[in-house]
């Protein structure tokens, strides 16, 4: 199904620009393209690994549709899982991100795999005129269902930039007329800070972790460009799109359900979500698992006026002497200190053990501890205020845009 579709897309898009290499220099139009998937072997392996952010990526994944390969795509470096016993059907598999826990693998078959792209495509208005500026990485489910997939199976074209300093974008964006930008928060803030997003930015997307107000409302009144704050999961693709054109009030919105993507809340309030895109299974089989266009989330939501309002996750909730509180909630306080660059709050086990666990939050800022720990109490009643402070230079997210609540779980000596 993905090669026929690949085959339709070539051919309608015949002579018009594809992939350009913006690092190297090479560029394709589709009907080259196809002629170097066509030309491109896999091995004799069963399941192909895509690595690497290259035109070279692009062209595995055509190898492997054609010659009926299993794609399991992967980061530089990663380890070849084992997907011998896997589901016959399904032809695709994703490595989660492994931001609160261990890493798994999600089952795809083709149709859950076109049916994401489509979704994102229609939704947010991907043009072939407004090419893909690719920053992110390839691998992951953000840029193969917003990058390769448009391109294949849509016409969109894409250009690789050499990486996401200031400079190689500017580069790569600089040749074309308009463009469309899927990145992550903290390469946006990078971006910015460097008053380096390049001016012909036409569509500007930021997912993998939450997009701040404080960003996105600097970035607007800069220069007038709207980031459209983009939600989803590895485990079903894209959830909802904030397709506003003036930022937003209130952190927690993440948008509307995208076209074709239908939400609910279960008694504990975590979202649910019903799209053709939730992926098969998780490989091992694990529970709770996606499946039958379900996928049940652990990201505790709102659903008002037809948005989706997120508010931490359940399995980070903070228990503090029996009252919980989303690291959300009070990171967004923290954030809106004009001191502080970023922030990550969570919940670590407290000496005390009738409390609990005790607030911890780690910063970036220069400013003194005292006047956090004052302005904290102003905003926030006491016991949600972080007792343990942690100041760093900066909080270092990882190829994904996310910070990992796990591992500084496990340096403050918690589970």
């Amino acid at each position: 199904m993905l090669y026929k579709r690949w085959t339709r897309t070539a051919r309608l898009h015949r002579n018009e620009p594809a992939l350009r290499d913006a690092a190297a220099g090479r560029h394709w139009t589709f009907g080259e393209l196809f002629e170097a998937g066509e030309r491109e072997k896999t091995g004799p392996a069963s399941a192909v690994f895509p690595s690497g952010h290259s035109p070279e990526f692009i062209l595995q994944v055509l190898a492997g549709w054609r010659e009926g390969r299993v794609l399991c795509p992967l980061e530089p470096g990663q380890a070849h899982p084992l997907l011998s016993g896997a589901p016959a059907h399904c032809v695709h598999f994703k490595r989660t991100s492994a931001t609160t826990g261990g890493a798994r693998l999600i089952a795809f078959t083709a149709r859950q795999l076109a049916a994401d792209a489509d979704q994102i495509v229609r939704t947010m208005g991907l043009r072939s005129d407004w090419p893909n500026v690719g920053v992110i990485s390839l691998a992951h489910s953000y840029g193969f269902s917003n990058l390769v997939l448009p391109l294949l199976l849509h016409g969109i074209p894409l250009v690789l930039a050499a990486g996401p300093l200031p400079e190689m974008v500017r580069r790569a964006a600089g040749s074309e007329g308009n463009v469309t930008i899927p990145a992550v928060p903290a390469i946006w803030r990078a971006w910015h800070e460097a008053r380096a997003i390049p001016a012909n930015t036409r569509l500007a997307i930021s997912a993998g972790a939450p997009l701040s107000l404080k960003l996105e409302q600097e970035i607007f009144k800069a220069g007038g460009l709207k980031i459209h704050n983009f939600y989803g999961a590895s485990e079903c693709g894209g959830i909802a799109f904030d397709a506003s054109d003036a930022p937003r009030e209130d952190a927690a919105i993440a948008g509307m359900p995208l076209d074709g993507v239908q939400v609910s809340l279960n008694e504990d309030g975590c979202l649910i979500v019903q799209s053709d895109a939730v992926g098969e299974t998780y490989w091992p089989p694990a529970p709770p698992s996606p499946g039958n266009r379900v996928f049940q989330t652990f990201d505790l939501a709102e659903l008002k006026d037809g948005k989706v309002l997120l508010h931490g996750r359940l399995n980070d909730l903070i228990n503090v002497a029996g009252r919980k509180v989303s690291p959300e909630t009070i990171e967004s306080v923290l954030l809106s200190h004009p001191a502080i660059r970023d922030c990550l709050v969570l919940g670590v086990p407290s000496r005390d053990k009738e409390r609990g666990q005790t607030i911890a939050a780690i910063i970036a800022s220069d400013a003194a501890a005292e006047e956090l720990k004052a302005f904290a109490l102003e905003r926030m009643p006491a016991w949600q205020a972080p007792r343990l402070w942690h100041f760093v230079d900066s909080l270092e997210s990882n190829a994904r845009g996310k910070l990992s609540r796990a591992q500084w779980r496990k340096k403050f000596g918690g589970s």
